[in-house]
């Protein structure tokens, strides 16, 4: 057998120590560090049932919902700097009110970064101006028709380049 503490082989009887709060088996050596405990003691001292603790099951923290029907304003940079600059508000100020680092508005508002939807929130309530507009579709005119179930095919191109080459010999002939 060896010693809990030093390692070593331990010869003849072991000794059972309370070192620090542990209870060791140890050499004589070692049984100095601590006070020893004699097997009557253990068995006097009654044990308390451990009682079980109850499980709390903890609320994972809701994301926000990203709204696809919304983006954010051109020049959004601009618009959130001049905000802060009317109602008098240093970067800092303005990171207490939202809960944000005043590092994080400087790079908003210098461009380098694109706020969140619920960065967005925040400065549209404290700043009372409009960040998030509808989106708006645009539509990109191709010279020829297109399917409407289909995206454009090579039959497509096909056709447009024969239209386009009949333009170009009627041209040469008048």
């Amino acid at each position: 057998m060896r010693c809990e503490v030093c390692g070593r082989k331990i010869h003849g009887a072991p000794i059972r120590a309370l070192i620090e709060g542990a209870k060791l088996t140890v050499c004589i050596e070692c049984s100095k560090h601590g006070r020893i405990i004699q097997e009557e003691d253990e068995q006097r001292v009654p044990k308390k049932p451990l009682t079980p603790v109850p499980f709390v099951q903890r609320k994972k923290p809701t994301q926000a919902k990203v709204d696809t029907t919304q983006e954010i304003v051109e020049r959004y940079d601009s618009k959130i700097r001049q905000a802060r600059e009317k109602l008098g508000l240093s970067h800092e100020e303005l990171g207490k009110k939202i809960n944000e680092k005043a590092s994080l508005l400087s790079k908003l508002e210098t461009g380098k970064m694109t706020p969140n939807n619920q960065l967005v929130t925040k400065l549209e309530h404290v700043l009372k101006i409009k960040l998030l507009v509808p989106i708006k579709e645009e539509k990109i005119s191709q010279g020829f028709p297109k399917s409407p179930n289909r995206g454009t095919t090579l039959g497509d191109l096909i056709q447009l380049n024969k239209r386009g080459e009949e333009e170009n010999e009627e041209r040469k002939q008048s």
